[in-house]
């Protein structure tokens, strides 16, 4: 395989003395036309790498926020073809790279060989499945590998140190590390032994460490240093959105 283009992104914010942003937005939010100019705000806001949420009826990591915008979506026709046909009209258009964040059943259904094409032809580099286990990842990394597009590890505060190493040993792109034991969220304070758990993952994987669940300002991330190398944020920006504000505004809070 090639270099993962979603490590070089963050490896280019960490050259420019600056942790990584990755903006996490569900897709065709808030509507479907406005989707693709917020999508161009992120991009221009400086987003390194933009989640692409892929809404689901039955999400089990996504907390109210995220879970209401991706059930409006889903009322609105937002599917996976609808997204690959609109991401390919637009392929090139962005310097941030792009990952879908989804659950594995609807990947599953469009057939894994065909969602590896599809994305690539779409311009995606790379997926998030909260709900894809370790044992189980086999079949789509194999899919995605065809077409050097990454499948992200998702690890966490209960994530044992053997079960890290065998997440590494296949880890492209970036490991996503889940701040809280639950859902997705805004919160005021995270659990203090973040910081540990993180030198254990540091330490293990040989990939970019990106930090996310339950981040809503950017002085929450003082605590990590150089323990993470990016930070990922949805609940917040989907919140702002919803208030009447505007992606090019909120990515300004993280640039300032």
């Amino acid at each position: 395989m090639s270099q993962s283009i979603l490590t070089a992104r963050i490896m280019e914010a960490l050259a420019a003395g600056r942790k990584a942003l990755i903006p996490f937005l569900p897709g065709g939010f808030p509507d479907k036309e406005r989707f693709f100019d917020e999508l161009d705000a992120l991009d221009a806001g400086g987003a390194d790498i933009i989640e692409i949420g892929v809404p689901f009826s039955d999400p089990v990591a996504d907390g109210p926020v995220v879970e209401k915008a991706s059930l409006d979506c889903l009322l609105n026709g937002t599917c996976l073809s609808w997204l690959f046909h609109e991401l390919s009209k637009r392929k090139g258009r962005y310097k941030a790279g792009l990952v879908l964040m989804g659950y594995y059943n609807p990947f599953l259904q469009y057939g894994l060989d065909n969602l590896a094409e599809d994305a690539a032809e779409a311009g995606v580099n790379g997926f998030i499945v909260p709900d894809l286990p370790l044992e189980e990842s086999g079949p789509m990394a194999e899919a995605l590998g065809k077409f050097d597009l990454d499948l992200i590890p998702l690890v966490g505060l209960n994530t044992s140190e053997e079960r890290l190493a065998a997440y590494a040993e296949k880890a492209r792109g970036f490991v996503y590390f889940v701040s809280v034991l639950g859902t997705t969220g805004m919160r005021e304070s995270l659990p203090a032994e973040i910081a540990e758990r993180l030198a254990a993952v540091r330490r293990i994987f040989k990939v970019p460490v990106a930090l996310g669940f339950g981040i809503k300002r950017p002085e929450q991330l003082s605590a990590f240093g150089d323990l993470i190398d990016a930070v990922v944020f949805g609940s917040a920006l989907i919140a702002h959105i919803d208030a009447g504000g505007t992606a090019a505004e909120f990515m300004a809070r993280w640039r300032s």
